[in-house]
């Protein structure tokens, strides 16, 4: 501020701190604006995913929704059905029988992978060797890389009347339990699943390895000058360190049981008769064999609501506390 003799006197404190208002409104109006940019130029990245998603994802998903209150053969005319669809889910008998045999398979993709799991994990721990720990993950995760559909006709051919299963059954003179393993109606279900377990328990045993990498080492180390022996360390620090992988493990596991296809469809396709049909195939043959486009989108409603009402509630069991 120029005073009459022209020198230069110093701004009132209130201009200046109206000054310093000015400032900071523009920065922060600039700054707004630069987020809103970035958050635009963030969206125009994922437009294409976004699009892709809505396209392959969310149309199907709606469009099964929409078929599943109508009857329709997938070419001509539909007609409405109301919730006729949904009540043939849960009294057709072949309906409640593939959903009851994906509950089946939860024990052998899911249950039996983690228990097998936690205790190769907890052995494989033990093997101080780099070079023999590498080469076990190595082998463990072999599964993994094998497309389920490939694995089912290998374990196919093992399950043959002369295949892999039934020679080692003779080899240790169980001659008596040579069976036809994929076309007994007793057994097709749990052979089925003894694949699902294959598959699984590699992959439950690396998450849960990587899961025992994190705990520290010190608290075994405590445990054993404690006293205490291998089962109660893995009791006590083991299993209750692993809470997260376990629920990562069961929640994989549990969606691969009741959303299965691939190893059921390319082994048994559902037979013999009806003892191996789950959801996913029922859903298959129901659109692509009998025609009946609207009860296969029900059936697969269904199905997502039964994947997510599991689901959900062991998301939460699992929960880091």
């Amino acid at each position: 501020m120029t005073s009459l003799d022209g020198t230069t006197a110093p701004a009132p404190a209130g201009a200046a701190a109206l000054g310093r208002r000015l400032s900071r409104r523009r920065a922060g109006v600039g700054g707004t604006a630069a987020r809103r940019r970035t958050a635009w130029a963030g969206w125009l990245f994922a437009l294409p995913a976004l699009i892709m998603y809505a396209v392959f994802e969310l149309y199907p998903v709606l469009s099964a929704i929409q078929y599943s209150f109508y009857d329709w053969d997938g070419i001509g005319v539909a007609t409405p059905a109301g919730l006729a669809n949904y009540a043939r889910v849960f009294t057709e008998p072949q309906l409640v029988a593939s959903i009851l045999h994906s509950f089946i398979l939860i024990a052998f993709f899911s249950l039996l992978p983690v228990t097998l799991g936690l205790v190769v994990a907890s052995i494989t721990r033990e093997i101080r060797s780099q070079f023999a720990g590498g080469v076990a993950r190595t082998l463990m995760f072999l599964p993994q890389i094998i497309p389920g559909a490939a694995s089912a006709i290998a374990w196919t051919w093992m399950y043959s009347p002369d295949g892999a299963v039934n020679q080692l059954l003779s080899a240790i003179g169980l001659d008596a339990f040579r069976k036809t393993w994929l076309g007994d109606f007793t057994w097709a279900l749990p052979a089925v699943g003894i694949i699902g377990t294959w598959l699984a328990t590699g992959l439950c045993t690396l998450l849960l390895l990587a899961g025992i990498g994190k705990i520290d080492a010190t608290i075994y180390e405590a445990a054993q000058i404690d006293g205490a022996n291998r089962i109660q360390q893995f009791f006590a620090i083991t299993l209750p360190g692993l809470r997260s992988e376990i629920g990562v493990c069961i929640t994989i596991t549990v969606i691969a049981a009741l959303a299965s296809f691939d190893v059921v469809f390319m082994s048994t396709q559902g037979g013999p008769g009806y003892s191996t049909t789950v959801p996913g195939v029922q859903v298959y043959q129901l659109a692509f064999t009998e025609n009946r486009v609207g009860q296969s989108s029900a059936l697969a409603v269904v199905l997502s609501a039964l994947v997510l009402a599991i689901i959900l509630p062991l998301q939460r069991l699992f929960r880091e506390r």
